[in-house]
């Protein structure tokens, strides 16, 4: 099912990277993984590094959430993972769980297996002793960590391929989604989340994605966006943070809670907040306020053993 219409979403995996060593490379968080796996990038501007600080730190909340339920019984799947280094960031702060699966395009896959191949940090922390590593083009086997090529739009494929890594259907499972959703088409986004609440039995989705896209500010957006060759198949549930919500009803999951990222900004503890505002000037703090006003986090839950977890 990948095609070219594919290749301006992959490309945001690429400035979203970047995006994220800016930040890191000022301060707003620490990742040295990260900063092995990719090539420095422009400086972004000031509302942009507090902006990814706020999405990194919100869904790292709800992480840390999910571990204080299951402890070390977790599963992870990062849906459309890209660069992201939580893998290593997980291992090095001896985070213990159970099997940790990146899902992306194999284009995507095979770019990050070769980041990972050539910097002995990030290869090494994959092999346990003794135990050996599968490589091949697009994907990576080991006894913790996955790192599959596959199109999330094709459910019966992506079915396969994780039962093929016998994961547990039954363990407690964190799904991430950072602007992914937004780029499949509805309906079959709607048919992946009703196949994972009907597949696993306790299972948590973190969900960050835009919102309020109807308005002027988001019309800019999405205009922007498509100038860059950035199809938003997804962009009919972001007109609000309800029809965010509902989606995750009516694909049969039990309960599900969400919020706007000013909320969320606002709900990272003071002391950290007040921390990295002193990193750099913001003199555009209405932009800033706008774009928080445009992206969400929700999460959803399927089992007793995650409800209610509180984005806020």
């Amino acid at each position: 099912m990948e095609s070219g219409n594919n290749f301006g979403v992959q490309a945001t995996n690429d400035d979203a990277s970047q995006c994220k060593l800016s930040a890191i490379k000022l301060g707003y968080w620490k990742d040295e993984f990260l900063q092995s796996m990719i090539d420095s990038g422009p400086r972004r501007a000031p509302e942009i590094n507090r902006g990814y600080f706020a999405r990194v730190r919100g869904v790292g909340l709800l992480i840390e959430q999910f571990f204080e339920r299951v402890g070390g019984n977790g599963q992870i799947i990062n849906l459309g993972s890209g660069f992201d280094t939580l893998f290593w960031k997980l291992k090095s702060s001896n985070v213990p769980f159970k099997k940790f699966v990146e899902l992306d395009f194999p284009a995507v896959t095979a770019r990050k297996i070769w980041s990972i191949k050539k910097k002995p940090l990030l290869a090494n922390m994959i092999q346990e002793e003794g135990e050996e590593v599968i490589f091949d083009k697009t994907n990576i086997h080991s006894k913790s960590y996955h790192l599959i090529g596959v199109d999330l739009r094709d459910v019966k494929d992506l079915d396969a391929k994780l039962r093929s890594i016998n994961l547990d259907f039954s363990a407690p499972t964190l799904f991430i989604s950072e602007c992914v959703l937004v780029y499949i088409e509805y309906p079959l986004a709607q048919n992946m989340l009703s196949w994972i609440s009907s597949t696993f039995i306790s299972a948590l989705f973190i969900c960050y994605d835009p919102i309020n896209m109807s308005d002027k500010f988001g019309e800019v957006m999405i205009s922007n966006l498509r100038a860059q060759g950035c199809h938003l198949a997804g962009i009919d549930a972001c007109t609000s943070l309800e029809s965010q919500k509902q989606r995750y009803l009516s694909a049969g999951w039990d309960g599900v809670d969400g919020a706007d990222m000013c909320s969320i900004y606002g709900a990272i503890p003071y002391a950290e907040r007040s921390v990295i505002e002193k990193i750099e000037f913001l003199d555009e703090q209405e932009l800033l306020t706008q774009l928080f006003q445009h992206y969400s986090i929700c999460c959803a839950w399927k089992g007793k053993e995650l409800e209610n977890i509180s984005i806020t």
